[in-house]
């Protein structure tokens, strides 16, 4: 068995759900900071750990935790995906900040930039906007800028629909084939169902077989997803981002979450329009979702890398 070279520590919620997390902190020289990582739905924290040893081994140390509904931190594998009764997104966010508390006062002097990708960058999206001034930066991967209000309100009523027949755990084929199987529509052959993620066919075999990667999610899920959409797209809720910043949005040209790149630079455009003072952006060829798990991801992670240490010359 691999050894995980990850320290596995737990806390409580605020509604008193036990959230596993880890920590990787094999430096080999004086820290420059923490990188702290929000991961994507129907994954575990555990899948970045050849990230977190780049990171190590360029003097960053790095925390992530499994969400609420997800990895460790599930009741169990049948309970994959179930976020809580109420408010699931909402203190899906909650909890990335008790872990950024942790992390605060287990290093005090060391500054915190948060790395969420697709599901997580959209929680990191709100964190922007519900908790100031805990972070000194953020790395968007995997993300959008703009879902549209008509679109999120049809899957709003979809889903709530659905929800209130069968139940907030009862698993959704529905959501699941509407958001998936589009996602995966123009890319063949169809092996897996999971060509979006990647063209590293050695690492889309990999989540195929990871017991907490993939799976259909509840209907509970998809309300609680589509309402923090509608909230981080909220303009009312854009003027709570903090204009001092610094903002790294990444993202593959073929990766469906970000509308092949369309989405993604809406996101650039409406943090520039908002005078966030450092906004970048990088769109990378024919990449897929995953850029940690493309077959570029030593060029992404080098680049992450790079923004990572310009921050510490501003």
């Amino acid at each position: 068995m691999k050894e995980r070279l990850a320290r596995r520590l737990t806390f409580l919620s605020n509604d008193q759900r036990e959230i596993v997390a880890y920590k990787w902190n094999q430096l080999t020289q004086p820290a420059k900071g923490v990188v702290q990582i929000a991961h994507g739905m129907a994954e575990t924290a555990s899948r970045y750990e050849h990230f977190a040893k780049a990171l190590n081994e360029n003097g960053w140390i790095v925390y992530a935790n499994d969400h609420r509904g997800h990895g460790e931190s599930a009741d169990s594998k049948e309970q994959l995906g179930y976020l809580g009764e109420t408010k699931g997104f909402e203190r899906l966010v909650s909890d990335m900040d008790m872990l950024t508390t942790i992390i605060r006062n287990e290093n005090p002097t060391l500054p915190i930039y948060l790395f969420g990708h697709s599901m997580g960058s959209f929680a990191s999206q709100r964190y922007l906007m519900d908790y100031h001034n805990r972070i000194d930066g953020v790395i968007l991967s995997g993300s959008n800028g703009e879902q549209g209000l008509l679109t999120l309100n049809a899957g709003q009523l979809l889903a709530q629909l659905e929800m209130s027949i069968r139940g907030k755990k009862a698993k959704s084929r529905l959501m699941n084939q509407l958001i998936f199987g589009r996602y995966n529509r123009l890319f063949k052959p169809k092996r897996t169902g999971f060509k979006w993620l990647s063209r590293d066919k050695h690492e889309v075999d990999k989540y195929v077989q990871n017991p907490y990667a993939g799976g259909i999610f509840p209907t509970s899920f998809y309300v609680y997803l589509i309402n923090n959409l509608k909230y981080i797209e909220n303009q009312k809720n854009f003027y709570k981002i903090p204009k001092n910043i610094p903002i790294f949005i990444i993202s593959g040209s073929d990766d469906p979450v970000g509308d092949y790149g369309k989405g993604v630079k809406k996101l650039y455009q409406r943090y520039k329009q908002l005078l966030v003072k450092s906004v970048e952006m990088k769109i990378y060829h024919q990449a897929r979702h995953e850029l940690l798990n493309e077959t570029n991801k030593d060029e992404v992670i080098v680049d992450i890398i790079n923004w990572l240490n310009q921050q510490q010359l501003v």
